[in-house]
């Protein structure tokens, strides 16, 4: 993100200097996403941009890239009509599923008209919930690592310790490459 200098000129960040190693350099690119967010708080739409450009960079060749990408983007898009429910909110999963599926159900078939891109949205937002693909795990993964990843950068920017979003993210990762960057991520951040 571009400054202004006292001239009123724009300053631009310094580029990346790789360090050579590549689990520090990939974690270099992917705190660099977190540029493209909206400065506190993050919203939900950076959250999924960030796991979509995740996906791309995985190097499992099993997976169908292109509709994990697509997943991240839908995966919480019942969010924009429930918000993000918290479990300090007292509401339970089960209600949690209930309101997030009704919202699916009002965007898909009410607004959008069961359009072909509106099933789409919906099957691709019902496998991730229901997780039984290889996709929809991996994409759950990245899930936690985002959340992980901006837990990170909070700390980084306030000065605090978050690890409760870290042990309820990285110890649940199955994703082999994933739960790597989830290591790598841990290392960084206990400065080894």
């Amino acid at each position: 993100m571009a400054e202004q200098s006292s001239s009123g000129k724009r300053v631009f960040p310094p580029l990346y200097v790789s360090t050579g190693d590549v689990d520090t350099d990939r974690l270099a690119f992917f705190h660099v996403l977190e540029r493209l967010k909206i400065p506190n708080p993050e919203s939900i739409a950076d959250h999924m941009c960030r796991m979509a450009i995740l996906a791309m960079c995985t190097s499992d060749a099993s997976l169908d890239i292109p509709k994990c990408v697509l997943m991240c983007i839908v995966h919480d898009l019942a969010e924009a009509q429930v918000g993000d429910i918290t479990p300090s909110e007292g509401i339970s999963k089960e209600e949690k599923r209930q309101l997030e599926a009704e919202a699916m159900h009002n965007f898909v078939h009410d607004m959008l008209h069961r359009s072909e891109a509106a099933l789409k949205i919906e099957a691709l937002w019902k496998e991730y919930e229901e997780q039984q693909t290889k996709e929809a795990r991996f994409v759950k993964d990245l899930d936690r690592l985002e959340m992980a990843l901006q837990a990170r950068e909070y700390e980084k920017a306030h000065c605090r310790y978050l690890q409760d979003f870290f042990d309820s993210s990285l110890p649940l990762l199955r994703h082999e490459e994933v739960r790597g960057w989830g290591e790598a991520l841990d290392r960084e951040r206990r400065g080894a």
